[in-house]
């Protein structure tokens, strides 16, 4: 049990660091877009504005948007007791409000957590999940989801998203600006570096953004089962919840998008396999997970 609050620090501690390298991303685009402009604080007031910008947007209406994009339709109790009543037990078991409880219509087994604070988020679960997941099972699968929103993992999903479209947006006024003018003229050749250093941040920053985002995703699934794995007192369900998601050869493509796929508790558009494909995955390796849960 000793280990694993010790891998619950570690995530929690590399994560923090991960979210400081997003941070750090985002003020060398600015810093170089502000001297393309003239003044090295341009670049930086800019992506600290844009930033504010998409966190408000985000906290007020980020969680409304993927619910609906996923199609997401709320439980009631008559529809779906079983359910309701899991998700009460443990909210009470975890010292946490219950959530609002939302299924979507899919035979596909997954689910995903979302908002910004434990007093307003929501756990959604497909029918799949309800029907073909035994009682332990879908206890894990509430427990690990009910997890992140204790561990407020659901507010650093948000917000590592939101940085990745702020990098996203300097990278494209970057590189619009480069190719259509707009900077400083009076000096070519003492441009020049700054436009070719430009070029190379705009190009590759979104690309180490959204590494740096599938990273943190990783890290905090692995939290989330440890932490769902405490919740139950039994890692068995949720490892065998994972096995049965594993072997569902049913992707959830109706429901789920690149946007949102971090959201779940498996990747749900996961079709190839591979080191590349690896390094772009949203989720650690299914087999892994289940690795440490038969372990604990």
């Amino acid at each position: 049990m000793a280990e694993l609050y010790n891998q619950i620090s570690s995530n929690k501690r590399k994560t923090y660091f991960l979210i400081l390298g997003f941070l750090i991303v985002i003020a060398a685009l600015g810093y170089v877009f502000g001297l393309w402009m003239g003044t090295s604080y341009f670049g930086i007031v800019l992506a600290v504005f844009f930033g504010g910008l998409y966190a408000v947007i985000s906290y007020f209406a980020g969680s409304r948007m993927v619910l609906a994009v996923t199609h997401a339709r709320k439980a009631e109790k008559n529809e779906f007791p079983h359910l309701v009543h899991t998700v009460e037990g443990l909210a009470i078991a975890a010292g946490i409000p219950t959530p609002e409880i939302y299924v979507i219509e899919d035979s596909a087994i997954n689910a995903f957590a979302t908002g910004m604070s434990p007093q307003k988020a929501s756990v959604t679960f497909t029918t799949g999940a309800i029907q073909r997941l035994n009682r332990t099972e879908l206890e894990g699968v509430a427990a690990h989801e009910l997890s992140h929103i204790k561990n407020f993992d659901i507010r650093v999903m948000l917000l590592t998203a939101v940085l990745v479209g702020v990098v996203v947006l300097l990278s494209d006024v970057m590189l619009r600006s480069f190719f259509y003018g707009g900077g400083r003229d009076n000096d070519n050749k003492g441009a020049l570096p700054i436009i070719l250093l430009g070029l190379v941040l705009a190009i590759l920053a979104p690309i180490f953004a959204e590494l740096m985002k599938l990273a943190v995703s990783r890290k905090r699934e692995f939290l989330a089962d440890a932490s769902g794995a405490l919740l139950t007192r039994y890692p068995k369900g949720l490892a065998d919840a994972l096995k049965k998601i594993r072997d569902d050869k049913e992707p959830l493509v109706e429901a789920a998008n690149k946007a949102t796929a971090h959201l779940f508790i498996e990747n749900p558009l996961r079709k190839f396999k591979g080191t590349v494909n690896n390094l772009f995955s949203t989720h650690p390796d299914i087999n892994e997970r289940i690795k440490k849960l038969d372990a604990m």
